[in-house]
């Protein structure tokens, strides 16, 4: 990584094997001075297959997998997971998103918030986006 005069360090950019091609112009992982920054993922699996009908668990499940293959991709993991940020556009699944949440981060207890929303692309039902130490 080339570095700015005051030893900040450029960010790197990556879009990790396993996450599907992104759909705008970003990446899915930014990594500047030892963080990994995740761009906002989607209930979209690696073939770029939009889960849309997909029950809300199918989609939490697809989210937090493409979040992992972005954390593996750019050298992290969950439990280097700083803070996590879910877009849910009913809060009704929010109890139902802990659950699913709480298994897979296991031990790692970053902060988090979890944002009703009125909508979201496609037709979707929840976006995570996150930022972890590498």
């Amino acid at each position: 990584m080339d570095q700015h005069e005051n030893g900040a360090q450029w960010p790197q950019t990556m879009n990790p094997a396993g996450l599907a091609t992104p759909g705008g112009h970003y990446s899915h992982v930014s990594i500047a001075n030892g963080l990994v920054f995740v761009s906002g993922q989607l209930p979209i699996d690696a073939t770029g297959r939009k889960l849309t009908d997909a029950s809300f668990e199918a989609q939490a499940e697809q989210v937090l997998a493409n979040l992992a293959c972005a954390l593996a991709g750019a050298g992290s993991d969950v439990t280097k997971l700083a803070q996590v940020r879910v877009y849910i556009v009913d809060i009704e699944h929010w109890a139902r998103f802990n659950e699913i949440y709480a298994r897979w981060a296991g031990d790692a207890r970053p902060a988090r918030a979890v944002v009703p929303v009125p909508a979201l692309h496609f037709g979707l039902k929840i976006e995570i986006e996150a930022v972890a130490a590498i």
